[in-house]
């Protein structure tokens, strides 16, 4: 946790009220992003992203499922390392895993009803009924300044842009109920669709403002935060809110509002940096 002296919570709190951050940002401006895609060779896809001070990796591990109700699965899991965070350490780095691993399932999933899932889940159905691929996601805290779920969300993103899956013939059906046979090509991959895979946007509330890419000072002064995940689209896949402080839905309107306008640039940066990154990998 951060201890900060009444002078500099004041400090924190007047800037952001004058829309001058203490790192000279303004409130809905996100600090440089920078994104590696492959770093897991391992993996079927792999990013790391670093937000200013947070850095984070994701990585994505597909295996063959059964699917249920013709979707696929995704599974994501999160680990906060001790050499991050101090209070990472034992129980609390557990806990807020956990956490981190919700709010990104409902951002990203729709919660467990999967309505509004930015992840397509019927995209992986490889047979009706029979066959698909289940996706494991993780994501892994290296270093921690503020914002995670922003940052967990662009590596899941880039993870999965990076993510390529095997193609799969399926042999004719034995007889029902029976699995049928599958051949794996080593060859031929086909790439992960993440057209419709939103960006994460949290809004964090310091006194009577809200701001965006939240470091860990400023969170330490927070009252509440909404994370709210919006794809290319402009549709809304997923909200959540952390915090004490109770929101009222005009409040939270506006707040869509504004995330919707952050979330274009977000888009567009995540992008360049994906492309880039990608660019760099093939060089490699």
């Amino acid at each position: 946790m951060v201890g900060l002296s009444v002078g500099e919570q004041h400090f924190i709190k007047g800037g952001i009220a004058q829309d001058l951050r203490s790192d000279g940002r303004k409130r809905l401006t996100y600090r440089p992003i920078y994104v590696e895609t492959g770093v897991i060779p391992q993996a079927n896809g792999s990013a790391r992203v670093r937000m200013g001070g947070t850095d984070v990796i994701a990585s994505v591990k597909a295996e063959i499922g059964r699917p249920s109700s013709d979707k696929g699965k995704v599974a994501i899991f999160v680990d906060c390392s001790p050499t991050a965070e101090p209070t990472f350490e034992g129980r609390g780095g557990e806990e807020y895993s956990s956490e981190l691993a919700l709010v990104l399932q409902r951002c990203l999933l729709g919660g467990k009803s999967g309505a509004g899932a930015g992840i397509d889940l019927s995209s992986l159905v490889i047979k009706e009924g029979k066959v698909c691929w289940d996706l494991y996601i993780d994501g892994l805290v290296v270093s921690s300044d503020g914002n995670l779920v922003d940052a967990l969300g662009a590596a899941i993103k880039a993870a999965l842009t990076n993510t390529a899956l095997p193609r799969v013939q399926v042999a004719a059906e034995m007889a029902d109920g029976e699995q049928p046979e599958i051949d794996i090509s080593d060859e031929e991959y086909l790439q992960f669709d993440t057209s419709s895979v939103p960006v994460i946007v949290t809004l964090t509330k310091v006194g009577k403002h809200y701001i965006v890419d939240a470091t860990a000072e400023e969170e330490s002064q927070m009252s509440s935060a909404v994370s709210i995940s919006i794809n290319r689209a402009g549709h809304i896949c997923g909200l959540t809110k952390r915090g004490g402080a109770g929101l009222d839905p005009s409040v939270i309107l506006d707040m869509i509002s504004v995330a919707k306008h952050v979330t274009d640039t977000l888009m567009s940066k995540l992008d360049s940096e994906i492309s880039a990154a990608e660019a760099r990998e093939d060089e490699s």
